[in-house]
């Protein structure tokens, strides 16, 4: 069958290879240049991206994606506010850069803080705010008139923030000569972490066939025996095509099959997707196979993409919150994309490192703090069963109210003895206004890690573990009423600005920055296990297990 149709370009699909995609990652060294000009504008008055970075003047080696705050030992760039340059040369495959108008070639940046323009061989391809979330521009026309040269790719990247900016901030300039150096401005923050800045995700090169799959939209539902896939397709570059659809099991075993741009596929005996600890295969995944075929002037054109999909249904009631018809309770951790040397930047071998100390906790969920997390993260979340918490601020238009408070730290500041009394009433408060289930979404203490204090005192190992156990007594109460979650803040150590009450960062982690754990990180591992064990739907023999884990 054959179907007509219009689609919009902007679903940016996650760049996976296939039978008809190539990707090249562009991630190493990159050259880079601060602009230190008074108003940070020379590399534009003098149009850097004109011509190789290098010969504008001098280029240090920038690693891609970190931040470049504390790769130097520059203390200038450490806290560097306005546009730096970034640049990259790279050969691409010959068969990339026919000029048969087959091949698409795209540009992708999973991030880059905050403000950015892109140049492609000096042309300009693409402009983007927002310093957590992808981009991309087609470059096909721009590579394929060279072939054979070096594809120069630059970048131009300002990490201002101002009250239009996410998160805010505003530039606040010195004027007093007799105090400042001339042309001082410094940038003012009101959030507790640090500003970050540079190319944070991977930047790939991808291709695809000029009529290309643009976008796919899957919601599930399940009953105890069939799964239902409900899909819709766009497509781009032809409004003559066909699709295919094949769904395939974990084992790649072909379970249902379909076709045309919408509809629904139907599972028998469905396996479903749970979270970790909550059945003995979690992060179950099916595989939909989407395959395209067209005409574009007068050549086929095939095009193949594979999305993961789980299957799962989330409802909510005034008490509970349910996953699959089940109680789900979150007992988790707040994250920031945070760590040594490379600040905000994509680390595989920290992220899977992460991975391994939730799993260890029995941590199955962590609430995104405070920006839109990489997708390879959230894909990685996925296939583990953590469930994630995105934030949101609109208090009565929520299905679950998430709450925080730091009772004896920032309020009564060294009583432990209040929080019982101040807690209970923040949720019944809470409650009794809203009718609606509550997560306590951030509540601890700072310890500086190897500081100890008997009795227990702020910022002592001994206090963050007292502190915890207040609450943990109150939640052991609501949650057998209202109460469905509790995410410590934080799960590590992070860093933030320089200021008086901040000794190099954050110290609210239960592990340190460098991951290592503190005396609270066991409290947790103790009481997330035993939460695991009483609710969850495993087998005797695995619960056991888990128990001693």
């Amino acid at each position: 069958a054959r179907f007509r149709g219009c689609s919009v370009s902007g679903g940016m699909l996650y760049p996976r290879e296939s039978p008809s995609r190539e990707l090249k990652e562009l991630g190493g060294i990159w050259s880079f240049r601060a602009d230190f000009s008074p108003g940070r504008v020379a590399g534009f008055e003098q149009r850097w991206y004109r011509q190789p970075l290098r010969q504008t003047g001098p280029v240090i080696d920038m690693p891609v994606p970190a931040s470049f705050n504390d790769i130097t030992q520059d203390p200038h760039l450490e806290n560097y506010i306005g546009w730096v340059w970034y640049e990259k040369e790279v050969l691409l495959p010959q068969r990339w850069l026919q000029d048969d108008l087959s091949t698409r070639v795209v540009l992708r940046f999973g991030s880059a803080h905050y403000y950015s323009i892109v140049w492609v061989n000096g042309v300009q391809v693409v402009e983007h705010e927002g310093g957590h979330l992808p981009f991309e521009a087609d470059i096909s026309r721009i590579v394929q008139r060279s072939p054979g040269v070096p594809c120069r790719i630059t970048v131009a990247l300002n990490n201002t923030l101002t009250l239009h900016t996410l998160p805010p901030g505003s530039i606040q300039y010195m004027n007093d000569k007799t105090r400042y150096p001339k042309n001082y401005f410094v940038q003012n923050t009101r959030f507790d972490f640090f500003n970050y800045a540079g190319i944070h995700r991977p930047v790939v090169l991808y291709t695809t066939p000029s009529v290309y799959i643009d976008d796919i939209t899957v919601t599930t539902t399940s009953s105890e025996s069939v799964g239902r896939f409900r899909y819709q397709i766009s497509v781009v570059g032809s409004e003559l095509y066909s699709l295919s659809l094949s769904l395939r099991d974990q084992e790649g075993k072909v379970v249902a099959t379909g076709d045309g741009p919408s509809g629904e596929l139907k599972v028998p005996n469905p396996n479903l997707w749970w979270p970790y600890l909550m059945h003995e295969n979690p992060g179950y995944r099916y595989f939909l196979e989407v395959k395209m075929q067209a005409q574009a002037n007068g050549v086929p054109q095939e095009d193949i993409y594979t999305l993961p999909v789980g299957i799962r249904t989330v409802h909510v009631t005034s008490t509970q919150f349910l996953i699959n018809g089940k109680p789900f309770y979150f007992h988790g951790v707040n994250k920031h994309e945070d760590a040594d040397i490379r600040g905000k930047g994509l680390d595989w071998a920290l992220i899977v490192k992460d991975f391994n100390l939730l799993r260890w906790l029995g941590a199955n969920s962590f609430r995104t703090s405070h920006y839109p997390y990489a997708e390879e993260i959230m894909d990685l979340c996925d296939t583990y069963g953590i469930v994630v918490i995105d934030e949101c601020p609109g208090a009565p238009y929520v299905d679950v109210i998430c709450v925080n408070s730091y009772f004896s730290w920032y309020h009564d500041s060294g009583h432990l003895e209040v929080i019982p009394l101040q807690l209970t009433a923040q949720f019944e408060n809470w409650y009794k206004t809203y009718q609606k289930p509550i997560i306590q979404s951030e509540y601890g203490a700072d310890s500086v890690p190897g500081l100890h204090s008997d009795p227990p005192a702020m910022f002592s190992e001994e206090y963050q573990k007292a502190m915890l156990k207040e609450y943990h007594s109150v939640f052991d109460k609501k949650r057998k009423e209202y109460v469905v979650g509790e995410l410590i803040w934080n799960f590590a150590d992070f860093m933030t600005n320089q200021g008086i009450t901040r000794v190099l960062g954050n110290k609210k982690g239960i592990f340190t920055r460098q991951r290592q754990p503190k005396s609270a990180a066991f409290v947790l591992r103790e009481r997330y296990w035993k939460i695991a064990n009483e609710s969850s739907c495993l087998p005797p023999i695995i619960k056991s297990h888990i128990l001693f884990l």
